[in-house]
This record gives structure tokens, sequence and C-alpha cells, in this order.
């Protein structure tokens, strides 16, 4: 292990430790995430995400960043993107049981309610499933013309407020790797499995998980980037 990858990680350890050897600052943290829960997920996104794309780098390339890879945008349209999902997740995890009882699956809602059950599993995939194939597609799509646009600006931070070539950027894209790699492997093979498991948490801890798992979903999307520039 590089000197690099030492001072790294001992940054996140630092960062993330208080949460786990404090009662103060997680007492702090349950608050806080209880009375203003879109700002605690713009910061645990930010934070969480921009770790996982700089894993991936770090994989991919042998560097945590590089000039003009734009860490800090990157890190605060994750912060953005993070309420999105939120706000996705709010959406599905209350339509998708009430959407299961008008089709006959009428303790749907109940089981959401109670512990680990058949019928909180079965509900638990359902709105996973709907999430990953309705919502997920539209982020992961947005989320790469962003990056593509803060490269495209140089990793400034000037990208945060110039104006998105949006039908370009949608044009030059590597359709067959967003296809073939992003939508039919990622989401079957991993996304809705491990959103299953977050919505079978309580849910105070699903955001937290669900950013958790985007360190995942950077490392992936580090190597859909690759494969897309190998083609």
């Amino acid at each position: 292990m590089k000197k690099a990858d030492l001072l790294f990680f001992g940054i996140v350890a630092a960062v993330l430790a208080p949460l786990f050897v404090s009662d103060v600052v997680y007492d702090a943290y349950k608050t806080t995430n209880a009375t203003h829960p879109y700002f605690m997920a713009f910061l645990k996104f930010m934070i969480l995400s921009s770790i996982g794309e700089m894993v991936g780098l770090r994989i991919k390339q042998g560097v945590y960043s590089y000039q003009g890879y734009g860490i800090i945008p990157r890190a605060i349209v994750w912060g953005f993107l993070g309420v999105l999902i939120a706000f996705a997740m709010n959406i599905f995890k209350n339509g998708t049981p009430v959407l299961l009882q008008t089709l006959g699956f009428e303790n749907a809602c109940q089981a959401m309610m109670g512990s680990f059950s058949w019928d909180k599993l079965i509900t638990a995939f359902c709105i996973s499933t709907a999430m990953n194939t309705i919502f997920a597609p539209v982020f992961m799509t947005v989320h790469k013309i962003t990056d593509t646009h803060i490269l495209n600006c140089n990793g400034s931070l000037t990208s945060l407020i110039t104006p998105i070539s949006f039908g370009k950027i949608l044009s030059e894209l590597n359709w067959s790797v967003q296809w073939n790699f992003v939508f039919k492997k990622t989401i079957p093979l991993f996304w809705i499995p491990a959103h299953t498991i977050t919505f079978m948490l309580p849910g105070e801890y699903q955001v937290l998980f669900a950013a958790s798992l985007s360190i995942v979903l950077g490392i992936l999307l580090s190597v859909a980037a690759v494969m897309s520039r190998e083609k």
C-alpha cells in the first residue's frame, strides 16, 4: 500500500470514526437526520459517493484524482443527486405498497411496518424493482451527463454554473456500455437486491445505507467509463 493510500484511508477513517466512537456525535447525527433528512442526504451522498468515485479511479488508473477530474464539483453534484435519491426512496417506499394493495396484496403496507417476514421481503423487493426500473435509468444517465460536463469544463468549479449541453452529451454517450453494462447488469444483478435490503431496514438507516451503496456505484460507473473509452 502506497503512502497516498494510507493518507486517503486515514482521512476517510478520521471523518467517519466519530460516528462510531462518540455517543455525542452519534446522537447529534440521529437528531439532525430526523429533523433535516434532505440536508443529511446531501452530506451523506456528497461524502460517500465521492469516496466511491475516488476508490474506483484509484483501482483503474492508479490515482485518486487528477488535474481536470473535478472531485469538488463532482462531490457537490453528488450531494444534489443524493437529495433526489432520498425523494425517490420516499415516493417509492410509500407508493409501491399502496399499488400492491390495489393489485390484491392486501398486507403490503402493514408488512412494511413490522419486523422481518416473507410479506415484507416481497414488498421490499417490489419497491426496489419499481425504483430501479423507473427512476434508476434516468438517474444514472443524468449522473453520466453531469460527469461528462465536469470533464468538459476541465474539472473547474465553474462547471456548476456553466450551461450543460444535454443534447450534445446525450448524442455522444456510449449507449452500448450504458445499456449493456450499467442498465442490464448492474440494475438486476446488484441494485435491485441491494435496495431490497435497504427497504427492509428501519427508515432512519435507509438513506445512509443507500449512500454507502453509492460507494459501490462509484466503482461500477468508473468501470463503465473505462469500458466506454476502450471501445
